[in-house]
């Protein structure tokens, strides 16, 4: 936000016009001292409006809950999909899952059903393609990346916290553990990011609401 130099231009000029109203004059100069504040205030209504505000206010009816991981998954592709495979099935059958979904990740598991570790496109292009190996003779379990090296979330975990565990390793996708070490998800990075986009455009509606009196403690939505 900007301080409109234009505004104060205005002031001194309808100040320095003898018809103009004395109360008017006040009005404006309230209107002026109001929308200064706002200016200085307005970011640390962004960061603490979803913590701050009390219970029961108009005010919190506006705002939405933090994004966690399982708000992210509900949102991605691999909601609706079985996004496993076992890791005793030719890497080749994972290419086909790959490409059917367009996707690039696939949870392993072993024969108890229980997950091994992950398959990627990487894994396919570093270790198969680069070296020559064949789709069709090579096991899923040969070439993923196992359990033991494996970074997970749980779906209580914010889409920040994701974020970071992706950016820290360089990785692309995390499977979603519940509290049991069942897999229940898989998140890419892209479905992180559109979270993300989302809640930085409620923010802003937030403000602008705020701004021009819509909900919160200055009027109803």
């Amino acid at each position: 936000f900007k301080k409109s130099s234009t505004t104060h231009k205005q002031i001194k000029q309808t100040h320095q016009n003898p018809s103009f109203d004395k109360n008017q004059s006040r009005e404006i100069n309230m209107l002026s001292r109001a929308a200064n504040t706002f200016i200085r205030k307005a970011p640390a209504v962004a960061r603490t409006a979803r913590t701050s505000a009390p219970m029961g206010s108009r005010f919190v009816g506006t705002l939405e809950e933090i994004p966690s991981a399982k708000t992210a998954w509900e949102k991605s592709c691999y909601f609706e999909m079985d996004f496993t495979i076992p890791e005793e099935s030719h890497v080749f059958e994972a290419i086909q899952k790959f490409a059917a979904y367009d996707i690039g990740c696939l949870v392993t598991t072993d024969e108890d059903g229980k997950i091994s570790g992950v398959i990627s496109e990487r894994d396919y292009i570093s270790k198969m393609a680069l070296l020559g190996r064949k789709s069709k003779e090579t096991l899923v379990k040969e070439i993923s990346t196992k359990s033991s090296n494996l970074l997970t979330a749980t779906p209580h975990d914010s889409v920040d916290d994701c974020m970071e565990k992706m950016l820290s390793k360089d990785i692309r996708h995390l499977p979603l553990l519940d509290d049991d070490g069942h897999v229940v998800g898989m998140l890419s990075v892209k479905d992180l990011v559109k979270t993300m986009l989302q809640e930085k455009d409620e923010t802003i509606k937030i403000l602008s609401d705020f701004a021009t009196g819509k909900g919160g403690h200055f009027g109803s939505d």
